[in-house]
């Protein structure tokens, strides 16, 4: 298990390491399926393209779950995600890898504020800011 992050060794600047996330077809129907979204454009290809997509595409809702993962993953088990923002740019299509990146701009007190961008094949899919705290692991 990944220790979780102590704020002394945090700076505004500070990068987060990437991580990749191959888009197959059964992650975009499970994800969407596990987030009770069920329009048709995220487990059906036919309908997808008669839409005008080339393909089923992730939800929101997994972004979001992404994104999550991503900071906590870094952050460690005693970190408590705030508040996530997400800004959806290109799809992200089934058979595409989802690249995320992080960088944290804002240190206030024990909340870190990362900025995440996640890109694939097309480009830019998600620009997020997330909020976590941590805890104050410094001997009192």
């Amino acid at each position: 298990m990944t220790p979780t992050v102590e704020l002394a060794t945090l700076a505004v600047g500070t990068v987060l390491p990437e991580l990749a996330i191959h888009a197959d077809p059964t992650f975009v129907i499970s994800t969407a399926l596990a987030t009770r979204d069920f329009q048709d454009v995220h487990h059906d290809r036919d309908k997808a393209v008669e839409r005008g997509s080339s393909d089923i595409f992730v939800n929101i809702l997994t972004d979001t779950g992404l994104v999550q993962r991503f900071v906590t993953d870094w952050a460690g088990p005693r970190a408590l995600v705030k508040r996530i923002a997400l800004r959806l740019g290109v799809p992200l299509y089934a058979g595409d890898t989802l690249t995320l990146s992080g960088t944290v701009t804002e240190i206030d007190g024990t909340q870190v504020t990362i900025d995440v961008h996640g890109k694939d094949s097309l480009g830019e899919h998600i620009t997020a800011t997330a909020v976590i705290a941590l805890p104050d692991l410094e001997p009192k």
